[in-house]
């Protein structure tokens, strides 16, 4: 059985789902292996760019040559790969956003055609869609031409020579973003055509959000042999005859994957301590529009996991992966401590309002929070039916960044009760608050394609596609994309204490590259 990761996302640390399986089957006795085919084919484009050829600018004389940002990054490549690997690095933005732009660069030009556009954390093809079924079973036709073919032609053929059971082979593709979904249907369409006894099954968020869908109508028959919605662990086992009675707990498993060859200084060990939201309130989520059901792990054996894991793995840090971490998690995590240092997403709650409670956290190993804030309109929030006040997300900002704990604030604009007004409310409210916010994160709004609220809104295609997550719509106030746009231009970036979060945002890996920055500050100030 193969266990594979599909490129492109942030190359970063390891998919916690595939370690999740990867844990069960080895409970289970299970012979598997592991392939992150997103940092492989990484590396093996930028490894073998020098022989490939290049988009480039267009000489006078008509021959094409390299621009100086290109053979820059070209030279630079190895020392910049170390680089993204040292510490060092992440004690200055400067430097950490320029070896970051010349890697993406490198990426950006090993390969050879306009039509696509692929980065360090996306990969698109301008002729075709992943929210296309169509276009999806055109890439499982044609393997070839996608950018990473010649790596997982090798690979896979590769994998497949050293495996035992060449007439039941499994691949399990785990696709969670709709930047692995061209991708993730080039491997199975060439894994179907080298290998056509192969069983295919595919799992992951992505899937799950389509499968989710009313009117889904499976429309890759012939090709992917079961498509698994939700958690997988049971699912996977029930195909390869094992039934579970009862759901168990099993620790994950990262020991097939490459720890040392991540984009960061260190091993970052990813856990998921639950599924679902265990608020599942809020209007417009897609949690709530798919109607996932909330499910926690026992915070004792969570604990147990981390520090087993961490005096396994010595992580740098620990990366809980949770939609939204619960306050009694959090309580256990305070009393029993992870084994390393740790961040995660939480709810705005009245206990991270508690000064003793957040300097505990701070003992506990946490380094950095991320909060969903939204905006700084009390009414908004309300609408939204996000739990919170205001004065909660304000003493909690201060109470946080007195107790040493990074603060990375989510803002989301253009939901259909915002206005211009209350936009700029949040611009108010953010920079009042600016001295208590590390990290900002801005967003415009997605309304989900199955969200009950869409009721009473006028609303048509997002984008072309029988696989479409989201519904464009009128909004009520006039307050469209266009618009919410050129707020965040000319005046919300604008301000000088907004510009100045800003500038520390780490490009491209954001939020899972922002806490190391925290780390090194720290350390650098420890040993001052």
């Amino acid at each position: 059985m193969f266990l594979i990761h599909p490129p492109v996302v942030k190359p970063t640390e390891p998919p916690p789902g595939i370690a999740k399986l990867s844990g069960v089957l080895s409970a289970k006795g299970i012979d598997h292996s592991i392939i992150d085919a997103n940092l492989e084919g990484f590396y093996y484009l930028l490894k073998n760019i020098s022989n490939r050829p290049v988009l480039s600018s267009m000489s006078e004389k008509g021959h094409m040559t390299l621009d100086t940002w290109t053979k820059r990054a070209i030279r630079k490549l190895t020392s910049n790969l170390e680089y993204i690997k040292d510490p060092d690095v992440y004690t200055d933005i400067d430097r950490y956003k320029r070896v970051i732009s010349d890697l993406n660069r490198a990426i950006s030009r090993s390969v050879d055609t306009e039509n696509i556009r692929l980065s360090l954390v996306d990969y698109a093809n301008k002729q075709l869609s992943p929210l296309k079924s169509h276009d999806l079973l055109f890439a499982a036709a044609h393997p070839e031409e996608n950018p990473f073919y010649t790596y997982f032609k090798e690979r896979i053929v590769q994998a497949v020579e050293t495996y035992k059971g060449k007439n039941n082979m499994l691949f399990g593709f785990s696709m969670n973003f709709l930047s692995q979904a061209l991708t993730t249907f080039a491997m199975i369409g060439f894994v179907k055509r080298t290998f056509p006894k192969s069983i295919i099954v595919v799992g992951g968020g992505l899937i799950t959000s389509w499968m989710m869908n009313p009117s889904w109508k499976n429309p890759f028959r012939g090709l992917i042999d079961y498509a698994i919605a939700g958690q997988g662990e049971t699912q996977l086992l029930s195909l390869i005859g094992i039934k579970e009675e009862k759901t168990v707990h099993y620790q994950p498993r990262y020991n097939g994957f490459p720890v040392a060859d991540y984009f960061s200084p260190g091993f970052i060990l990813p856990y998921s301590t639950s599924v679902g939201c265990y608020w599942g309130q809020c209007s417009f989520c897609p949690e709530k529009a798919e109607g996932r059901i909330y499910e926690q792990t026992d915070p004792d054996l969570v604990c147990h996991d981390l520090k087993a894991l961490s005096q396994q793995l010595k992580p740098i840090l620990i990366h809980l992966v949770d939609n939204a971490i619960s306050p009694q998690m959090l309580k256990t995590i305070i009393k029993k401590h992870p084994g390393a240092l740790w961040y995660g997403f939480v709810r705005f709650t009245p206990h991270l309002k508690d000064s003793e409670f957040c300097k505990a956290l701070k003992a506990s190993g946490c380094v950095m929070l991320k909060l969903g804030l939204e905006s700084g309109n009390q009414g908004v929030i309300d609408f939204m039916n996000k739990g919170l006040s205001l004065e909660t997300v304000s003493q909690t900002l201060k109470t946080l960044k007195d107790a040493g704990i990074a603060t990375y604030v989510y803002l989301l604009f253009g939901t259909p009760k915002e206005t211009i007004r209350q936009a700029r409310h949040t611009l108010d409210f953010t920079v009042e608050h600016a001295q208590y916010i590390d990290f900002l994160n801005l967003a415009i709004f997605n309304l989900p394609i199955n969200s009950p609220e869409t009721s009473g809104l006028l609303t048509g295609e997002f984008y072309e596609g029988d696989l479409s997550l989201y519904s464009d719509f009128l909004h009520p106030e006039g307050w469209s994309r266009r618009h919410v746009r050129q707020f965040l231009v000319d005046e919300f970036k604008k301000h000088p204490a907004i510009r100045s979060i800003l500038l520390r945002h780490p490009p491209l890996f954001t939020s899972n590259h922002a806490p190391l920055f925290v780390i090194t500050k720290s350390s650098v100030a420890t040993h001052a």
